[in-house]
C-alpha cells in the first residue's frame, strides 16, 4: 500500500505517453489526414494598376481543385479591400486587382489564401505563392 500513489503516477504517464503516439499514428492515416492545398497564381510578377491574376488551386498531387475561393490581400502593396473570386471546373479563378505601391518604394508583394470547398478534407495552413508587384 506504501507504493501506490508512485505506480499510478508511473501508469499514468505511460499510459498517456502510449495514447500521444497511438493519436500520431492515426493522424498519417491518408483517409484521416486533411489534404493541403497550394495557390499557383499566373503571372507571378505584375506591375501596378488593373491586374488580372489566373490563380490555379492544386492539391499535392498537382490535381487542381474546384470550387475553392481565392482570396488575394494586400501585403507589402497595397489593394482597396479584398479580392475575391472561384475556382471553376479547371480549378482556376481569375481575381481582378489594383495593385498600388508607396512612393519610392520599387516593389511589394499581395498574398493569397485559400477556402476549401466546404465539405471537402482540403486544408490551406500553409503560405502561399505571393504576387510580386514591381514599377514597370
Amino acid at each position: 500500500m506504501e507504493g501506490l500513489p508512485v505506480r499510478l503516477v508511473i501508469a499514468l504517464v505511460v499510459g498517456v505517453a502510449s495514447l500521444s503516439v497511438m493519436m500520431g499514428m492515426i493522424g498519417d492515416i491518408d483517409g484521416l489526414a486533411a489534404t493541403e492545398l497550394d495557390a499557383q497564381p499566373q503571372p507571378e510578377v505584375t506591375t501596378p494598376g488593373d491586374q488580372s491574376i489566373d490563380v490555379a488551386v492544386v492539391d499535392p498531387d498537382g490535381t487542381r481543385v474546384t470550387d475553392a475561393t481565392v482570396i488575394v490581400r494586400g501585403g507589402s502593396a497595397r489593394i482597396d479591400g479584398v479580392a475575391t473570386a472561384r475556382t471553376d471546373a479547371d480549378g482556376i479563378a481569375t481575381v481582378d486587382v489594383a495593385p498600388e505601391l508607396g512612393p519610392n518604394q520599387p516593389d511589394g508583394t499581395l498574398t493569397v489564401d485559400i477556402k476549401p470547398p466546404a465539405g471537402s478534407d482540403y486544408v490551406d495552413e500553409r503560405e502561399n505563392t505571393r504576387v510580386l508587384v514591381v514599377t514597370g
